[in-house]
């Protein structure tokens, strides 16, 4: 099993991936407020990437935007949840989310194979199937400990 750590300063906030089942910590990145990062997955049935983003606005995950290449199975716009707008290649972005999490975490279960989620923060990617599959995993933007 991979795990990601990077540095994280004494100040600032900290986004922390871990399985619910045997606490294991899967990434942990130093998210200070005003940055963000992305989970981004391949479509199960299309194959095409999706990206949900958040920042941490002050302390608080926030998802701020989404980008899907296509109208597939499961995926589109909710009027009054942002602005859709076109990526200029057949797909379009939801903007302006501006969607506080309730409780700064939530529980994702990683896809198999081709499905591929991962954490992205920067440069930095951690693919959370390729460690947790099916997995119930708690991301979460936590204060220093």
């Amino acid at each position: 099993m991979a795990l990601l750590v990077t540095p994280v300063p004494a100040s600032g906030e900290t986004l922390i991936a871990t399985r619910l089942d045997d606490g294991t910590e899967l990434a942990r990145f130093s998210v200070p407020a005003g940055t963000g990062w992305c989970v981004l997955w391949h479509h199960s049935v299309k194959g095409f990437e999706v990206s949900d983003c958040y920042e941490n606005r002050e302390g608080r995950m926030v998802l701020v935007r989404s980008h899907l290449p296509d109208f597939a199975a499961g995926l589109g716009h909710i009027p009054g949840r942002g602005e859709q707008v076109s990526d200029g290649a057949g797909g379009y972005f939801i903007l302006d989310m501006d969607e506080p999490v309730p409780g700064d975490a939530y529980i994702l279960r990683p896809g198999l194979g081709p499905v591929d989620h991962r954490l992205q923060v920067g440069e930095h990617i951690v693919s959370l199937s390729a460690v947790a599959a099916r997995a119930r995993v708690r991301i979460a933007l936590i204060g220093n400990e």
